[in-house]
């Protein structure tokens, strides 16, 4: 007789699938996968994961949505400890930093995998907006507080670009006779802040 499964028995499951899977697609690729592996790597029948997603992409797209929404989040309890805009800046780039090193599968299934981000999974549009918000929205502060003279949606791409390259660096071990990954993180941000500044006349 088949056993009954309680609602904390598909939780469990579907994060241990979710989990094994962020670590699968980070080493392999989303062509290296296949649902089989999957199923293997959990113990399970081969038809079991078709039971709690539709298909790879369904939990490639749950994987990474779970991946920006701990990404926002961590964003956004540093933005909280700020006093200032500018502190605030820093702060947020210090644990984009932080989470690129302590959670390298999620950080590498968010940008480095290709899969269009569209309306077939509406917590991954929702999660990596609300990342994408959480960056840019620092250097639209600064504007507003009249501490840079540039255009805003500019200025917090181009620092989102910065930080992704150092952290890039960085996973290709091009920072091992070079300043640490936080050190160039700080410098870089408060370079262009710098040239950004509105000059006081």
């Amino acid at each position: 007789m088949p056993r009954y499964l309680t609602d904390q028995d598909i939780a469990d499951f579907r994060a241990e699938l979710c989990r094994v899977a962020t670590e699968r697609f980070a080493r392999y690729g989303y062509d290296g996968v296949t649902m089989r592996q999957l199923a293997e790597a959990l113990g399970c029948s081969p038809k079991t994961p078709y039971r709690y997603f539709k298909d790879k992409a369904d939990i490639l797209s749950t994987v990474r949505a779970q991946a920006f929404a701990r990404f926002a989040e961590t964003l956004e309890a540093a933005a909280a400890t700020a006093t200032n805009p500018i502190d605030r800046m820093r702060r947020v780039g210090g644990a984009y930093m932080r989470f690129a090193a302590e959670h390298p599968h999620a950080y590498r299934i968010m940008f480095e995998i290709d899969q269009p981000i569209d309306g077939s999974n509406a917590d991954l549009v929702r999660e990596s907006d609300r990342a994408h918000r959480l960056i840019t929205s620092r250097s639209e502060e600064l504007a507003a507080a009249g501490l840079i003279d540039v255009d805003p949606q500019l200025f917090g791409w181009s620092l989102w670009a910065a930080s992704h390259g150092v952290v890039m660096l960085q996973k290709a071990g091009m920072l091992k006779h070079g300043p640490d990954q936080r050190t160039l993180g700080e410098f870089l941000g408060m370079t262009m802040f710098r040239g950004a500044a509105k000059v006081k006349k």
